[in-house]
């Protein structure tokens, strides 16, 4: 039996088939061959690991010395963050230094997607597990700042980890979905990295309008609960009765949880706006726009492990040991400053103030959030750290 050219091409077809994470941008690609890429990846994975791993080493020596419950809570939180942020750095990292350095051909190295995908799961998960733990962390800080007899009861250590794994199996799950047919994940220009593929096409445009959409709603979620903790927080601090309980950790966790959250927002919401206008406008983009915006966000996880290392209340004592950091609150000791707050925001939380206000009138029960540790020494006062 003789078969046709044509016969014998559709047989041929599915074989020599282009790979589907290869079907809009193939390699080889251009290389410039100057160092310059290999160098900034380096430098920037380097930095990133390196910050990560010593915030890391900051954080398990704090924890250990720690008597609060909602700090040691705060402070798991704050460690699968940093954690996530190191893994994430580590893995993508090795990949786009690997590419600068050897010039490897995906295609070759990876005939069946399955690499890219891995780099693109990784590239959505420990994109998304950053909004999402520092969204957490408000509805936490949230909690324990406005009810704190309903936080003292619930968030325990063993709750908190918990709760860190759940947001990681969200993200997972998430970064799943492409191979679950829901859109798909694409080499992208100059070759070293794979990410969503950002198109018209409705699986697509579905994937990438839930990648954005999720980010952008973690960051709505944590700048509207931080800035009511924050006003219940200066309503608290500069009231009359402020001196019976002790807000200088909560004043440190908030500014912590703040900068993390501005941070957040200054380099995840440009990606995550770009992607969403283009796959909604059905317009073609320019690959340097999406280049510039990935590295905006990418710049998060180097960032997130100074906030804690730079503004934890030890280096705060440092800088201003005139200020009574022993009792009281920061912002009571400013009388100028806290009578301005006071009115700034007297009625701005009627019922929660309310339930503060009836806190303060019952100071041994307020401090029941903030009780030792059963595995702590009650004898240790301060941290180290």
């Amino acid at each position: 039996m003789v078969l046709s050219p044509s016969t014998i091409s559709q047989v041929a077809g599915p074989s020599n088939a282009t790979p589907l994470c290869f079907s809009i941008n193939s390699p080889p690609f251009r290389h410039n061959l100057t160092i310059a890429s290999a160098y900034f990846s380096s430098v920037f994975s380097g930095l990133g690991l390196s910050s990560n791993l010593f915030a890391l080493v900051v954080l398990a020596r704090t924890f250990h010395h720690t008597k609060s419950r909602s700090r040691s809570s705060f402070l798991l939180f704050l460690g699968g963050l940093v954690f996530t942020d190191f893994m994430g750095l580590l893995v993508t990292g090795s990949i786009v230094v690997s590419f600068h350095i050897t010039h490897f051909n995906w295609r070759q190295l990876d005939p069946h997607c399955h690499f890219c995908n891995f780099m693109g799961m990784s590239m959505v998960f420990y994109g998304l597990c950053p909004l999402l733990l520092g969204a957490t962390m408000a509805v936490e800080r949230f909690v324990g700042i406005n009810r704190p007899f309903a936080r003292s009861t619930s968030m325990s250590n063993s709750r908190a980890c918990s709760t860190v794994v759940m947001v990681w199996i969200t993200a997972g799950c998430i970064s799943l979905l492409p191979l679950m047919g829901l859109g798909s994940y694409q080499l992208q220009y100059p070759g070293s990295w794979c990410f969503l593929n950002i198109s018209s096409s409705p699986l697509d445009m579905t994937f990438g309008l839930i990648f954005s959409l999720v980010g952008l709603l973690s960051l709505a979620v944590s700048f509207l609960l931080n800035t009511v903790s924050v006003i219940t927080l200066l309503r608290v601090c500069c009231g009359q009765d402020s001196g019976q309980r002790r807000r200088d950790y909560e004043v440190e966790m908030m500014v912590q949880l703040i900068l993390i959250m501005a941070i957040a927002s200054v380099c995840w919401c440009p990606l995550l706006v770009f992607i969403a206008q283009t796959v909604l406008s059905d317009k073609t983009f320019e690959i340097s726009h999406l280049l510039l915006w990935l590295r905006f966000a990418t710049g998060n996880q180097v960032l997130d492990p100074w906030v804690y290392i730079l503004f934890r209340r030890a280096i705060l004592k440092r800088l201003a040991p005139r200020m009574d950091w022993s009792r009281g609150s920061i912002i009571s000791n400013y009388p100028t400053l806290s009578t301005s707050f006071r009115k700034l925001t007297r009625g701005s939380l009627g019922g929660t103030i309310d339930r503060l206000d009836h806190v303060r009138a019952s100071p041994a029960k307020a401090r029941e959030e903030d009780t030792p540790l059963p595995a702590q020494d009650a004898t240790v006062t301060s941290s180290p750290i």
